[in-house]
């Protein structure tokens, strides 16, 4: 492609969609002028990256920030200022304010085609103490840098993170790992609150079997300390809460987009409260663009705005506007929130809508907690849970969770790519995916969540809950509940209010129960459920479903709550 010789580019923002867009406008043309501003002094760095430097995992700053402004210099002949910050946008001039940081001196620059790149900032709350020594946010490799500088220097043994969501769980994970003891305070009923409730209740317990005293439902009052450092966080009231010891404190309660020059140049924001753009990064104000973190993108499903500031999703936004400037095609398809993060001994991922926001967005769903191990038993496998969403009314795949040792990603990277091309359920058990018993069972567990969802939907084999059965029993509906495991597992905890009627007995003993009322059969973790279910389905019985999960997924349930 080629473009206009006079053609001047200015990016603001240098992290993953401000380098993304710089580098494929370069690709494009040679004509261009392409300068790229950064308050900061590192470029192009892995922000997920961050936590793991902190804990040592990742040796040194120089492996999350392998480009500087020089190697983009000579690989795209883009001109990166690092040390110099835009302050102030004039749109109708074209023109922009920027000030280098170590001289203090002001300039202004012009510009055709303006991208912000700007991102987000770390939301800091108003408490009493949050400015103390000791006291961080983790957003960039300074954060880093000054995080493990006090851990090394000071010794620290004991730190609060505030926040129980990405960072602050990957904090918590990295912090454990150097011998500090962590407590986390969060707000909310669990952590990771993106996800459902009876999925993140199994983070919760993550984090607790590796000893972090995790405080669900808790506010902090005050980050107490002196002109030294930080001493503890009071949590509960200011006048009768509890201190909390800490030699360090990492403030991780979410960001927001870095607005300011986007409000300047007048460029309208979204519902979402990010800057709205197009499916190629136009802004309504002609001649500037937005990408990344700063901007929305769209739910692919429902094609509502959504925010997900990801890295991912900042590379393919700046792509693409790099592209569109220099008169390409390119345009964004939309996001599902695809996401993963490690805790401890266990990846916890997703994608698509939850069950809350299925139901939220008008949906009526079918849910289903399929636990199978991720490989065979006999090689190593441990178990995997897949949480899963469908539409009943076109059998059509909304979302998935998935959580387990080892093989999260791979399955929920396969659902995402069905998500996207629209599948059916019944869709999942023909995909053709690579089998050997080091990595997968002849049956995988991505087959498995087809194959139940699609008798659950299009079949005759329905699935509930373990929420569902027991709203349904407080609205007074009369339910019997099967138990048809053996009397060996039925005493290791069992349903409550259930009948013990071993799938073995259950042809002879169906008399037992009444075929005209609601039965739920269940078993250890849902396929002896669904024998039980077909068995009474069969003899006659009206309603019959199958417990999501089985009592595994009960037992969780009820812990939780």
């Amino acid at each position: 492609m080629s473009t206009a010789p006079s053609l001047k580019i200015v990016v603001v923002g240098s992290v993953a969609a401000g380098t993304s867009a710089a580098a494929k406008a370069r690709r494009n043309t040679e004509t261009a002028r392409i300068t790229v501003y950064e308050r900061d002094h590192d470029i192009s760095y892995s922000g997920c990256g961050l936590p793991y430097f902190v804990g040592g995992e990742v040796g040194t700053i120089d492996e999350l920030t392998p480009r500087d402004a020089a190697w983009f210099k000579d690989r795209y002949d883009v001109d990166v200022r690092t040390g110099h910050e835009v302050t102030a946008v004039d749109a109708a001039a074209r023109t922009i304010t920027v000030r280098d940081l170590a001289t203090g001196a002001t300039s202004e620059d012009t510009y055709d085609e303006l991208v912000l790149a700007t991102g987000v900032r770390s939301v800091v709350p108003p408490l009493p103490g949050v400015d103390l020594p000791g006291v961080f946010t983790v957003r960039n490799p300074s954060d880093a840098r000054r995080i493990r500088e006090w851990i090394e220097t000071r010794q620290v043994h004991r730190a609060v993170v505030v926040g129980a969501g990405y960072i602050g769980l990957e904090m918590t994970e990295q912090l454990t790992e150097r011998g500090i003891a962590v407590t986390v305070v969060e707000a909310l009923e669990h952590a990771m609150p993106r996800m459902d409730a009876d999925m993140s209740a199994r983070v919760d317990a993550e984090l607790r079997r590796n000893d972090v005293d995790l405080r669900l439902a808790t506010r902090v009052a005050a980050i107490e300390g002196d002109g030294t450092g930080v001493t503890g966080v009071r949590v509960g009231s200011a006048e009768d809460g509890e201190s909390v010891p800490a030699d360090l404190v990492i403030v991780s309660v979410g960001v927001r987009p870095n607005l300011e020059l986007a409000q300047q140049a007048g460029v309208a924001i979204g519902p979402t409260g990010a800057i709205a753009v197009d499916r190629q990064g136009r802004t309504d104000v002609p001649h500037v663009w937005a990408v990344g973190d700063v901007a929305e993108s769209f739910n692919l499903i429902t094609g509502e705005p959504a925010w997900v500031p990801l890295g991912s999703t900042a590379n393919k936004m700046g792509r693409i506007t790099g592209d569109a400037i220099t008169g390409g095609t390119l345009e964004h398809r939309g996001i599902l929130g695809t996401s993963i993060v490690r805790v401890f001994d266990v990846a916890v991922a997703q994608t698509g809508l939850t069950e809350d926001q299925a139901r939220a967005a008008g949906y009526d769903v079918e849910v289903l907690h399929n636990i199978k191990p991720d490989r065979p038993e006999y090689l190593g496998g441990k178990p995997l849970l897949i949480k899963a969403v469908a539409d009943r009314a076109s059998g059509r795949l909304l979302g998935a969770q998935a959580i387990g040792a080892s093989g999260a990603d791979k399955r929920i990277d396969v659902l995402a790519t069905a998500i996207t091309y629209g599948a059916d359920v019944a869709d999942l058990f023909h995909l053709d995916l690579a089998y050997s018993p080091a990595y997968a069972t002849t049956k995988d567990p991505v087959h498995y969540t087809g194959m139940a969802l699609t008798n659950a939907i299009h079949g005759s084999a329905p699935l509930i809950t373990p929420a569902e059965l027991a709203r349904r029993r407080a609205d007074g509906e009369k339910v019997q509940v099967v138990d048809v495991r053996s009397a060996k597992d039925r005493a290791r905890g069992f349903v409550d209010g259930s009948v013990h009627i071993p799938l073995a007995e259950l042809r002879a003993r169906a008399g037992e129960l009444d075929p005209a009322v609601l039965t739920v059969t269940y078993c250890n973790k849902g396929v002896t459920g669904n024998a039980g279910q077909n068995v009474l389905r069969n003899l006659g019985f009206e309603r019959v479903y199958n417990l999501s999960g089985g009592n595994k997924n009960y037992q969780s349930w009820a812990g939780a709550r």
